[in-house]
């Protein structure tokens, strides 16, 4: 049966693609070896250099995120160089088992999902290393399974601190474009990041940004690659084009979606996201319920993982929410599966999408039995307001 109205999309990414996007994205398909192409390719790469804020290199892969993750271990690594990983939670733990397979020692500092990567505990792992086999650091910017942050300036500060040469690598998949990003200033080697989140695409698209560190370690790495390799795309990226077939209608989109955030300014970008987390939390502070991220100020702005009293499923509240009100919600995964349920609110969204997506909340709350208290979708307007 037809159900009347927008379809509420609050899970955190992929996100809502705005009409100019897909009106981009729907242009005809062109020929990615003509003359043409150059200047979309060209505009893409500059385009996402403006948005990472580097001035190094930017490579765009036709892939998810989970591309160039092993596009970022592949180019700078070798066969069981050592790796050190901090659990924020599944994307990370998702990451570490990559970086297994592909052949990697990974130790992981163990975190409790309830905030951010901790630069101290960073610091005196690296301080330990006496001999320096640690060759890579690699968090996660925002984990999108908890709504956490890490504080990447204070990561790179401790590896500095603890007078260590590892690579410095960072997941943005799900911060990117939504939260304020410094490639170069934050001293990050290679940042990876996706198309569904902050960028307002579909999935398909993904990125690293490489730092001269990270191109100069890419000569001497010896992990298999061939698709993933940085020194194939660099030639023919110079004039704008790719060593395959790039994913051109998604191109059209991204350089679309990176006209629309320097048009909104990206320290407007950034602010609105905060704002939106600030009354998202507001509202389940007032609900009676807790957020997941313990860790104060490394609460995300692009979701808000929200913990349901114990005994009540979150995948049941989250599936009569979905049947009576329209609205999609994130689950839990891995660890915290059932218990928490996440509201995306990120990308192209506004004040009045928030306030309707909390209403849908607050509605499914009521309606899934589950323990409450009224008044948190007026309380999050009080707070924009």
């Amino acid at each position: 049966m037809r159900k009347a109205g927008r379809h509420f999309l609050q899970i955190p990414g992929p996100s809502a693609v705005p009409d100019r996007i897909l009106s981009a994205i729907g242009q005809q398909t062109i020929d990615h070896r003509g003359p043409d192409f150059a200047k979309v390719g060209m505009r893409a790469l500059d385009g996402m250099k403006s948005i990472f804020n580097t001035k190094e290199h930017v490579f765009i892969y036709p892939s998810s995120g989970t591309g160039a993750w092993e596009a970022a271990l592949v180019n700078t690594l070798s066969p069981g160089d050592c790796v050190l990983m901090f659990e924020t939670g599944h994307f990370a733990t998702l990451w570490k088992k990559l970086a297994e397979k592909l052949g990697l020692k990974a130790e992981f500092i163990e975190g409790d999902w309830r905030g951010g990567a901790d630069p101290d505990q960073i610091e005196a792992y690296l301080a330990e290393d006496k001999n320096h086999e640690i060759k890579a650091v690699c968090v996660v910017h925002n984990e999108t399974s908890t709504g956490s942050v890490s504080p990447i300036a204070a990561v790179r500060q401790a590896i500095d601190n603890a007078n260590h040469p590892a690579l410095f690598m960072v997941d943005t998949i799900s911060g990117l474009a939504s939260l304020e990003y410094q490639h170069d200033a934050w001293g990050v080697d290679v940042t990876v990041s996706g198309s569904q989140k902050g960028l307002m695409l579909p999935p398909g698209l993904s990125f690293n940004a490489a730092s001269a560190k990270a191109m100069a370690a890419n000569k001497t790495a010896t992990l298999q690659r061939s698709y993933w390799d940085w020194a194939e795309m660099v030639g023919p990226n110079k004039t704008g084009y790719f060593p395959y077939t790039p994913a051109t209608n998604l191109l059209y989109g991204l350089n679309e979606a990176v006209d629309m955030l320097h048009e909104e300014g990206m320290e407007n970008v950034f602010a609105r996201h905060a704002r939106h987390g600030q009354a998202a939390r507001a509202a389940v502070r007032t609900w009676g319920l807790e957020v997941l991220c313990a860790a104060q100020g490394q609460e995300s702005g692009v979701l808000t993982a929200v913990k349901l009293p114990d005994g009540h499923s979150a995948d049941a509240f989250r599936a009569s929410t979905l049947e009576h009100y329209d609205i999609s919600l994130g689950n839990g995964l891995s660890k915290v599966a059932d218990k928490v349920f996440r509201i995306g609110h990120l990308g192209d969204f506004n004040d009045l999408m928030l306030v309707g997506t909390l209403a849908g909340v607050e509605m499914g709350l009521k309606k899934a039995n589950v323990p409450h208290n009224a008044g948190g979708v007026q309380a999050a307007m009080e707070l924009l307001s």
